[in-house]
């Protein structure tokens, strides 16, 4: 891959720019994928969290782990929780305990292979190791600017 600039020059160039720039093509690549399957990124991460879970999560507990993702905040995640119940693909118990269905979990596997293509995608010509560097390097920088991700 050619880069935008030698190697003298990429050193200086922002880091602000540039993460910023990868996260827009990265979220713009993997919404329209998810897209093209009838769902949102949010209904994903909302599949995911309940198809994973060892024990069944309430509505509060998935909304409570997903509001920090992208500065979705709870009434987003309430609203995309909803609309996956609408879809079918989760049912919510009186107490709020979400479940995939069958039509869900079928769902949920179809997305899951779609977000794997994806991964693949994204990690072309990039090895472990430099994968591993760059999240180090990003977490990094958080942590120099006094910033918090989810993981805080």
């Amino acid at each position: 891959m050619p880069y935008s600039h030698r190697d003298a020059e990429l050193i200086q160039q922002p880091i602000g720019y540039w993460s910023w720039a990868a996260y827009k093509a990265v979220v713009t690549r993997t919404r329209a994928a998810l897209d093209a399957i009838g769902t949102t990124q949010p209904q994903w991460w909302v599949l995911a969290q309940v198809a994973r879970a060892g024990t069944a999560k309430t509505r509060d507990e998935v909304s409570g782990i997903l509001r920090g993702y992208l500065d979705t905040g709870p009434e987003a995640m309430d609203s995309e929780i909803d609309e996956t119940v609408a879809q079918g693909w989760i049912t919510e118990d009186a107490e709020g305990r979400l479940a995939l269905t069958a039509e869900g979990r079928a769902f949920h596997d179809r997305a899951a292979a779609l977000q794997g293509e994806l991964w693949a995608e994204r990690h072309a010509g990039i090895s472990d190791e430099e994968y591993l560097t760059t999240i180090k390097v990003l977490q990094q920088f958080i942590h120099n600017t006094g910033g918090h991700a989810w993981h805080h």
